[in-house]
């Protein structure tokens, strides 16, 4: 409940219909959301930089005070830290800024995500310069049919004016104080003086940045592409045969009260005498758990029997598997409860159930018979984590540090520790492990913990486009996205501050089982860079720390297509504009054109709005 003396505030990907509480209370946007995080076997979501401007610019127009990104810096979930559950270690949502930062070596903020980084602070920009006439100016709108809108803020020695276009098809063209002006679909033109445009939210003067992994060269003519592995198995002997814990209950206890947010892993066991006269006793008979751990491994008598896992929104499940009992004698079943994440938002997040809540049952079924034998209310053993996690086998400290055996390199094969040395990449650039070819797990380097990985998980087939993403119309983090077919994380950051000088560590442990072959270590930097600048703009190009190489394409007038697949339109400049910026910025890290005819010589295209587009080589 809020009340007058309270300032409510708005969260979400819009915030223009937005209405305080109070009126007067300032109209206040707390989390802008940039993008959207990933979940295991989620596909990868994308806010365009049209779009998310497009809604600052709505919401200044309709009035608002103060807006707050979240995430403005994406973020990595070292550890455990990751939440939802189901969130994925990384956290870079899209960010204007991703989630790579090197304190190391004085480069505190990520790499750029452009355009989206770019186009927003040229929005800010022109925002700063309409600040005094949006605080002081009395505001009066205009309807002017078909969607579309125009405010001005007036004060007696100013006036700034925006023009919104919320239709999600149809261009507008506007008269408006004796000047003519054409707003997109779904954009918003600033004009500062009410009179030239500034910025239009649709119209983006900012370079696309392509960034693009490199193999990992240790060496400066080396390039570091096999690591040397040695292995040692994770102990179950106690847990899975013996039933050994350290806590017992006749009952099934919730993981959270058991764990203690300890450990991602709790051991459930409990031994089953069924006699051959029972009447659960048949050549058909299953173990079936009603499970909300997140992921479950089932073990009979020692044996693996299967697993079982949710995703995001999903979290219960029913795992059911066939067994075979013994007839004489205690059958041992031990169940592996994994978390990933714990939820961490929502109404009473606190009280969600994790593990196994029950019930676990026998079933047998003799014909059109069924019988079922809840094991709930028995003598259930419980331990909190795994032997390699308590034994510190991902530390130089360790006590079994010399303990790993280097033969018969296994693959495939669950519950197994994998060890590997290797030497920092060179360079500057942010650092990723790539785990091609592992299942689940959890990794560190030199002892620190990169989290969990899962690139087993991959994203479901249907849902992504060729297509470029059409911007105009609402967002939802269903729209516009990526990855389908493909893991949902693949590669894992890896701070520069983790790494040392030398030779380093890295240790995997590995759930499900894979192939550590298949890992290494690689550098993520600009690829290429592309321009689509609209005429009378200037056009900033940048390989962000190394030179560029060449140009790819250039044209300047009605170019057609996106980054990657630039082709000339109908019309174009008397001057030859690849030779104009392959003289400008080839060999420089920076480089400014000014888009003009002034540059690029008359073209022939008439009254359309002309463009510059080119594709710069970083690498």
């Amino acid at each position: 409940m809020i009340n007058a003396y309270q300032i409510n505030t708005c969260n979400g990907f819009y915030c223009d219909s937005f209405t305080p509480n109070n009126l007067n209370s300032p109209k206040v946007w707390t989390e802008n959301w940039t993008g959207w995080f990933k979940s295991w076997g989620g596909k990868d979501p994308h806010r365009t930089a049209e779009d998310i401007a497009f809604a600052v610019a709505r919401f200044f127009q309709t009035g608002g005070t103060f807006q707050n990104y979240y995430m403005y810096h994406g973020g990595t979930n070292f550890g455990r830290s990751s939440g939802g559950p189901y969130i994925t270690t990384s956290y870079d949502y899209d960010a204007p800024i991703d989630e790579y930062v090197n304190v190391v070596y004085k480069k505190t903020a990520g790499n750029l995500n452009q355009p989206k980084w770019g186009h927003l602070k040229q929005l800010h920009q022109v925002l700063k310069s309409m600040e005094k006439t949006l605080t002081h100016g009395n505001v009066s709108t205009i309807d002017l049919g078909n969607s579309v809108t125009a405010t001005v803020y007036t004060t007696n020695e100013a006036k700034s004016c925006f023009l919104g276009n919320t239709n999600t098809t149809a261009d507008a063209t506007i008269s408006f104080q004796g000047g003519e002006y054409i707003v997109p679909a779904w954009s918003v033109s600033l004009l500062p003086d009410c009179k030239t445009e500034g910025y239009n939210s649709a119209k983006v003067n900012t370079q696309t940045s392509v960034m693009t992994k490199i193999a990992n060269k240790a060496d400066q003519n080396e390039a570091d592409a096999s690591l040397n592995w040695v292995w040692r198995p994770e102990v179950v002997h106690d847990t899975i045969l013996r039933g050994r814990g350290q806590v017992a209950a006749n009952q099934i206890l919730d993981q959270k009260t058991v764990a203690n947010d300890a450990s991602d892993y709790l051991w459930y066991m409990t031994s089953v005498h069924i006699k051959e006269n029972d009447p659960i006793w048949s050549q058909n008979m299953t173990l079936r758990v009603n499970s909300s751990g997140h992921v479950l491994h089932a073990y009979l008598n020692g044996k693996y029997l299967g697993s079982e896992w949710g995703k995001y929104n999903e979290f219960n499940y029913i795992y059911e598997q066939k067994v075979k009992l013994k007839k004489t004698g205690a059958n041992m079943i031990s169940l592996l409860s994994a978390t990933v994440g714990l939820q961490n938002y929502g109404p009473q997040f606190d009280l969600q159930q994790t593990g196994v809540p029950g019930p676990v049952e026998l079933v047998g079924r003799k014909g059109d018979e069924t019988i079922i034998k809840d094991l709930s209310a028995h003598k259930w053993a419980y331990k909190v984590g795994l032997n390699g996690f308590q034994n510190r086998l991902y530390s130089s400290d360790s006590s079994l540090v010399s303990k790993w055996q280097a033969q018969q390199l296994p693959i495939n094969r669950r519950m197994t520790w994998y060890k590997t040395t290797f030497k920092p990449p060179l360079g500057t650039d942010p650092v990723v492990l790539d785990l091609q070819g592992m299942g689940k797990g959890v990794a560190w380097v030199n002892g620190r913990s990169l989290g969990r990985y899962w690139p087993s998980f991959n994203a479901e087939e249907d849902g992504c486009s060729l297509e470029a993403c059409d911007y105009r119309g609402e967002y939802d983090e269903k729209k516009c996205v990526t990855n389908c077919g493909h893991p949902t994380q693949r590669w894992y950051h890896v701070p520069r501050s983790f790494v040392e000088d030398g030779v380093n560590t890295l240790v995997l442990f590995e759930e499900f089982g894979g192939n550590p072959s298949l890992v290494s270590f690689q550098t993520v930097a600009i690829g290429k860079a592309c321009g689509n600048a609209y005429e009378n703009n200037t056009l900033d190009l940048t390989c962000q720390g190394r030179p560029i190489s060449s140009i790819r394409f250039a044209s300047f007038g009605d170019p057609v297509g996106t980054c990657g697949s630039f082709g000339k339109g109908s019309c174009e400049g008397q001057k030859d504009a690849f030779s104009i910026v392959q003289n400008a910025c080839v060999g420089r890290e920076t480089c400014s054109i000014q888009v003009s005819e002034d540059t690029f010589g008359s073209t022939s295209c008439g009254n359309i709005t002309k463009r510059l587009a080119v594709e710069a080589l970083c690498i």
